[in-house]
């Protein structure tokens, strides 16, 4: 009769107000020793009583893990693998349990590694996927059972789920999706050889999606911004940087646009943090990326280019290094004229300006002055996208501001002036950029020829109109211009 008893026992555990009544009647410990059962009937009956009435209960959960619960666990996991409402409550049952330290402990000494990446190759539906899944995340969180995951192939088999998954948007794949770049990102973050399993994972197809999760979870859009920073500061640490090089560096020469795309994206993000931009630099990332330079593929190109803006973004160490560059520089000019790529010559220009801006060296306006890259900057002011102009705007400021005297021919070449006279007078220019607009202005008043073509074009009147602006922020700046113009200040 023990297996009906128990099968009474389930259902009566999932009333919550029958559990304290099964717990203090002493059934848990009365039903462990049924685990050691070769009746699936009362393994099934017997496994669902006890998880119902340990079900988020730590203390009841702590001491089934003494009794000894573990190994029968997966025993079950690894007799029945065929058995499908046998497993799915030995997999109920492990993710109930996984959280705890303890469990993880005693799981370490099993084969239970091996035995889940079978469960996750086999599933089917995403309701067992999802559960593999928290079972496996939890797992991960102690080094032993990475290892182990690793070794088991588990990198194969999310990397085979991802690439099935790979342009579905239906919500349950975006949440398996999830799942899997997160799983894999937490096997990342554990010991440092543990990168060489992941990195195993060969065909190009496949290592293509490995290296999008990687991207996908160190943007890190569903997390917080701290648990974001800290999976790309860890990654980094680890040496993730140099594996995805040595894949990229691999790729140029085999033509596989798809990795090297997927790999700049992960590179990119992994250089938000400013901790990491520090140590790319360090380790000499910065010429490695450079090497890329020879790609001719514009998807590339644009991931490469929007990887060395990140990470000159708030730094001038990798703006000097990047702005002292002849091949560089001569690379970025080119590809301000690829006009048909709109995509590619908006990044290079974005990053000329980016390398201006962050940068604090008379050697790099030089060094751009003498590949002609002002020009582009000069055209970049009146982008039709506001974010542009604005970062084109301050990137001259400042260069203007370390060395004007140098600047001082190129700008009159590409009417300067006249560009942001414009920029003043239309009504459709919005007010941070006719505020930068006139910010530039003050730093060419200091050049005597920029001074008298700024007097001949009229610009005082236009300011004096500005002076009336709704913005409060303009008519201060068009206040500032008038006394910097009429040498007031």
């Amino acid at each position: 009769c023990a297996a009906k008893a128990a099968q009474v026992l389930s259902e009566i555990a999932k009333n919550e107000e029958m559990k304290q009544p099964c717990i203090e009647a002493g059934l848990v410990p009365t039903l462990i020793p049924l685990l050691e059962s070769t009746d699936q009937e009362m393994l099934l009956h017997a496994g669902r009583a006890i998880g119902r009435i340990c079900y988020d209960n730590r203390n009841l959960q702590e001491e089934l893990v003494k009794a000894g619960v573990i190994i029968p666990l997966v025993r079950i996991l690894t007799d029945y693998a065929e058995s499908e409402p046998l497993i799915h409550v030995d997999l109920l049952a492990l993710c109930n349990l996984a959280e705890l330290g303890t469990a993880k402990e005693a799981l370490s000494k099993t084969k239970v590694a091996e035995q889940l990446v079978k469960q996750l190759r086999r599933a089917e539906n995403h309701e067992r996927l999802e559960i593999v899944f928290e079972v496996l995340q939890a797992l991960a969180e102690n080094d032993a059972l990475k290892v182990q995951l690793v070794e088991a192939g588990v990198q194969e088999v999310l990397s085979e789920i991802l690439l099935r998954l790979q342009g579905r948007s239906q919500a349950e794949d975006t949440c398996i999706l999830k799942a899997a770049s997160d799983l894999i990102v937490s096997l990342l973050l554990g010991e440092k050889y543990l990168l060489n399993g992941i990195f195993k994972t060969s065909p190009s197809e496949r290592m293509q999606t490995v290296i999008c999760s990687i991207s996908f979870c160190s943007l890190g859009k569903h997390l917080p911004i701290s648990h974001q920073d800290g999976n790309c500061v860890r990654m980094v640490q680890l040496g993730l940087i140099h594996q995805l090089l040595d894949l990229l560096e691999k790729h140029v020469e085999s033509g596989d646009i798809s990795v090297q795309h997927a790999a700049l994206s992960a590179l990119r993000n992994l250089a938000i943090p400013v901790v990491n931009k520090v140590q790319m630099l360090e380790e000499g990332v910065a010429e490695r990326i450079q090497a890329l330079l020879r790609s001719e593929m514009p998807p590339v190109q644009f991931k490469l280019l929007g990887t060395l803006r990140m990470l000159t973004d708030g730094h001038a160490d990798a703006a000097e290094i990047l702005g002292q560059d002849p091949m560089l520089l001569n690379r970025l000019v080119q590809w301000c004229n690829a006009n048909d790529h709109s995509g590619v010559c908006g990044e290079a220009n974005r990053l000329l300006a980016s390398i201006l801006r962050h940068n604090r060296s008379q050697e790099v306006v030089k060094a751009i002055q003498e590949a002609q890259g002002v020009k582009h900057l000069v055209s970049m002011t009146t982008s039709e996208h506001a974010a542009m102009q604005n970062e084109a705007l301050n990137a001259l400021a400042i260069a203007s501001a370390i060395d004007l005297e140098t600047l001082e021919e190129s700008f009159k070449e590409s009417q300067l002036v006249q560009s942001l006279h414009k920029l003043l007078q239309d009504d459709n220019t919005s007010p941070e950029v006719k505020y930068n607009s006139m910010g530039l202005l003050c730093s060419l008043l200091n050049s005597g020829d920029l001074r008298q073509e700024i007097e001949e074009d009229k610009i005082k009147e236009t300011l004096e109109q500005l002076c009336s602006h709704s913005n409060a922020n303009v008519v201060k700046e068009a206040v500032t211009t008038l006394q910097v113009l009429k040498g007031e200040t």
